[in-house]
Order: C-alpha cells, then structure tokens, then sequence
C-alpha cells in the first residue's frame, strides 16, 4: 500500500498484518453488525453549514477536564487486548497518547498491568471498569488504580450479560497463550488461561460482569473512590438524568461500538437529547464511528465535550505500534483543525449547535 492518507488506509493495513480471528475480534459487533454501520453512516448524513469570512489564523483545539489541560478533544477509548496488535501492547498506546497530549482511558481487559501502563505514561489515565460480581475484588481493584495515578474511572453499564458477536465465536476467537486479562486474574481460578477457551469473549469472561448491577450499585462504586466516576454507555437522556442524581460526574454516550445491543441508535442521533438533558452540569463524551476529524466538529457541535476513539487506535497500533497509533492521532487532529478553519471556528467554543443540520 501507499502511505496512508487517513484511518481508513490504516485499517486496510490492520487486516493485513493481523491474523483473521484477531482483526474480526477488533473490528466486529454483535449479531448483524446493524449498529456498527450506523455508527458510521449517521456521521456522513449530518450537513455542516460554515460560516465564511471569519479569521482562523489561529486555532486553539485544546480543552480542560476534571483539572487536566489536553492538547484537543480526541481521547483514546477503553479497547481490550492491545497485545495481539502488536507486542508492545497498550504501553505503545500509552506512550502515543503522551506524545499527542491527550488522555488514555485503559481498558479493564488491557493485557498489561495497570501499574505497568501508568509508569509508562507521560500524561493523564483514566481507568475503565465493569462492577464485578466479586465486589471485593472490583473494590481492591478501584484501590489499585487509585494507588496507581488514575485519574478518574469509566464505568461500562450497558454490559449486563456480553453481547454475541458471531464473528468471534466463528473464528473460535481466543487468546494467544501468554496473553491474559491480567488486571483480572485474581479473581478468578483460571489464572493465565482466562480468555483462552476459544469460544469467543462471551463464554470467557461471563464469569466477571454482574446482570444484577442497578443504580444502587452505581452509589456503592462512588462512596468508595475519590476519583470522579463517568458512566459510559448511555443512549437514553433519561438514563443521563438518572445518572447524575447517582453521582456521575460525566456521560459517555456509547453503545459499545455496536457490540452489544445490536440495532441500537448511532451515538451521534442520541447525542442531542442527551447533552440537552445534561444541559452543561457535567462532561458529556461520544464514542462510536468516529473516523474523520470532521466527525469530532460534528459531535461537539451537538453537544459533546470531547470523543473517545476506539478501533482507529488498535488499527494504528497493528500497522506500525507507537508510530501507528501517533499516525492515527496526527490524522484525526490535522483533519479536526482543518474542518475548524473550514467552519470559521477559532477555538472550541465556537462550534455552536447552528453549525450543523440532522
């Protein structure tokens, strides 16, 4: 291939580096893959209407959050097993993120230690969590991730049992041997065999989510942390009230890259009610189908503070480690600049919600 221009060339050399049941697992969603299109398509069917004659010379992409200052509003979102893109795992992650200065938000699935991961890191963590069924251990680990400099936690509540994802269990997706959810093995018999059962991550790791967890236990994980707790998953504005009346200090409007509920909404067409019910009291973040720098004016426009991104990472990372996943940034934040200017947008407070058109 020639060099690559955006994240869709970076995909294209994802597939043919990685081997068949680790791209499927990386880039595949539950049942028909109904959801993880319309990620993708609810973007392009938003118009934006720029206004001209304005002087964005200078441009400023940076925001703060929770006290940390970042260099744009493009995060890198919770994804699991960054090892069997390349061996340098989620420190070659890490370490992007630090050169780019934005935030990583680690997976609870990661293949490396958190303690590893945040000695590597130049900037701000955040920690992405599940209620485990073991409260103990789900305590012992918020306690570790505090200890180890995390900045703030994201807990995923939109995984009541884990989504079938055909793909996997068609590939008999598993881990390699000596790759292990190892934030995760203490809680479990298995040690470094979890995850290695070749039935897809469903079987694998049901022994660790709880389809019991309710708001109550939201109330439990946030008198146990100092760390702002923000509940990702959300596609209901009355979910997001809900939410905050529970203590979260911030929205992610997910639907789990279409992993889970298939047929549930683009994040994008909810994003608007949601922010409108928020309505400024806390961050609102959006995950799923980001791919152009354009598709970050877009989600701001209508009400996100900032996006995460999730496969564009792990696309960079197995096309070249660091130096892949810095590409992937440098693509999404040259293209955000650019659509800013385009826009006549000099900074982030002035993608106004008039900018865009359903």
């Amino acid at each position: 291939m020639a060099i690559p221009l955006n994240l869709c060339d970076l995909e294209q050399l994802a597939r043919e580096n990685l081997p068949p049941a680790a791209f499927g697992y990386y880039s595949s969603g539950a049942w028909d893959e109904v959801t993880v299109r319309e990620n993708r398509e609810a973007f392009n069917r938003i118009e934006v209407h720029y206004r001209v004659l304005v002087d964005v010379s200078r441009r400023d992409l940076s925001l703060s959050l929770f006290g940390d200052k970042f260099s744009m509003p493009i995060f890198i979102a919770p994804t699991a097993f960054h090892c069997l893109a390349h061996a340098d795992g989620e420190l070659a992650t890490v370490r992007a993120a630090g050169t780019a200065g934005t935030l990583m938000v680690v997976s609870s699935l990661s293949n490396t230690r958190i303690e590893d991961i945040a000695a590597a890191a130049s900037g701000p963590l955040w920690f992405q969590l599940y209620i485990n069924k073991d409260r103990v251990f789900t305590k012992d680990l918020v306690a570790r991730v505090e200890k180890a400099g995390c900045r703030a936690l994201m807990l995923t509540v939109d995984t009541p049992e884990w989504g079938r994802r055909e793909r996997d269990v068609r590939n008999c997706f598993h881990l390699p041997h000596g790759l292990s959810a190892i934030n995760l093995i203490p809680s479990n018999e298995c040690g470094e065999v979890i995850g290695q059962s070749g039935a897809g991550m469903g079987q694998a790791f049901s022994w660790m989510i709880d389809a019991s967890v309710t708001w109550k236990d939201v109330d439990w994980l946030c008198s146990i942390t100092k760390l702002p707790v923000l509940l990702k998953g959300i596609c209901r504005p009355d979910d997001a009230r809900e939410a905050l009346e529970h203590g979260a200090k911030g929205i992610v409007v997910s639907n789990h890259g279409g992993r889970q509920m298939d047929t549930a909404p683009a994040t994008i067409s909810v994003l608007p009610r949601i922010a409108e019910a928020v309505a400024g009291r806390v961050p609102v973040l959006l995950d799923g189908g980001v791919r152009r720098g354009l598709d970050v004016l877009k989600a701001l426009a209508l009400g996100a503070t900032a996006v995460q991104v999730g496969r564009p990472v792990l696309w960079g990372l197995a096309a070249a480690g660091q130096p892949g996943v810095e590409q992937a940034l440098t693509f999404l934040r040259q293209e955000f600049d650019l659509a800013l200017a385009l826009a006549g947008c000099q900074n982030l407070k002035a993608i106004t919600r008039d900018l865009v058109v359903l």
